[in-house]
Parts: C-alpha cells; sequence; structure tokens
C-alpha cells in the first residue's frame, strides 16, 4: 500500500468531496496542518529556507529577473 503525505491525503480528499470537503476532510487537514506546524517549527528548515531565499534575492540583485523568470534559453539554430 502506498502512504500519501498529508498534502497528497488532503489534496485527494478535497478533490473527491468537492464542496462538502469542509466537512469531510477535517482529519486529512489536521494532519497537514500537524505536519507543516512540525517543518515550520525545525530549525535546520528553517535556516534552509532563509539560506535560498537570500540566494535568490541576491540573484535577482545581480540580474533584475525573478527566479522564475530566470531560464536559460539556447538557440534553436547555430
Amino acid at each position: 500500500m502506498l502512504l500519501l503525505n498529508p498534502s497528497d491525503t488532503f489534496n485527494s480528499c478535497c478533490k473527491e468531496s468537492g464542496f462538502l470537503m469542509v466537512f469531510k476532510c477535517r482529519e486529512e487537514n489536521s494532519a497537514l496542518k500537524e505536519c507543516l506546524t512540525q517543518h515550520y517549527q525545525d530549525p535546520a528548515f528553517f535556516e534552509e529556507c532563509k539560506r535560498l531565499y537570500i540566494q535568490e534575492k541576491l540573484e535577482f540583485q545581480k540580474t533584475g529577473i525573478p527566479a522564475k523568470n530566470r531560464t536559460q534559453k539556447l538557440p534553436t539554430s547555430m
């Protein structure tokens, strides 16, 4: 049996339940909140996120291009 992470479980429940997700997915929502809270309170995770944020910020300051738009485009013909 494949075990899904809380996010996948919650998303699946919401898709299956439609508008009734508020009532039917309470348990999945609680599990997701607990998982996220554990990550948010983890000092190592915080430091990794901070490092990535600073790296992206410095790169943006150098290039002026946001990370989501910073893809290298190779010429199609040479």
